[in-house]
């Protein structure tokens, strides 16, 4: 477990809203939990609300990513996946959820429908350029390693 953590603050905008928080010390997703009720028909999409709006550490993005389980057992996914959250973003945490699944799926308040992943990123520079060195892959695209 690392020593040091970084401090996400967190700021309800329902009262019924749920902090995010890791399901076992070893996680790597935070989970997300819906403060809406709604029936998601095969095929449709929302963007379930969480109630919550962040302040991301400096220097660090947030990924909102499905919870496997429910992908697997309902088909139920994050539209966007994964869902970026840039650290100077203060509204409220939308999650865009699409059931790919072949039977309607009921989203209750206070259900956990997503993970929050923070993680750190570097800042880089743009630099044009006439020319790009070489490498071995070269522009091989879409199944260009087979």
């Amino acid at each position: 477990m690392v020593d040091e953590a970084l401090s996400l603050r967190v700021k309800r905008l329902s009262p019924g809203a749920v902090l995010p928080s890791y399901a076992r010390a070893l996680d790597a997703g935070l989970d997300l939990a819906s403060i809406e009720e709604r029936t998601l028909a095969p095929g449709e999409r929302h963007g379930f609300r969480t109630g919550l709006a962040l302040e991301l550490p400096v220097g660090t993005l947030g990924l909102v990513l499905p919870r496997s389980g429910r992908a697997l057992r309902e088909g139920l996914t994050v539209v966007n996946a994964p869902g970026l959250i840039d650290a100077g973003y203060r509204g409220e945490v939308l999650v865009a959820l699409v059931n790919l699944g072949e039977a309607p799926v009921v989203i209750r308040p206070g259900e956990r429908i997503a993970q929050l992943v923070v993680l750190p990123f570097p800042s880089v520079r743009v630099l044009e350029v006439t020319e790009l060195a070489a490498s071995e892959r070269g522009s091989g695209g879409f199944g260009h390693s087979g």
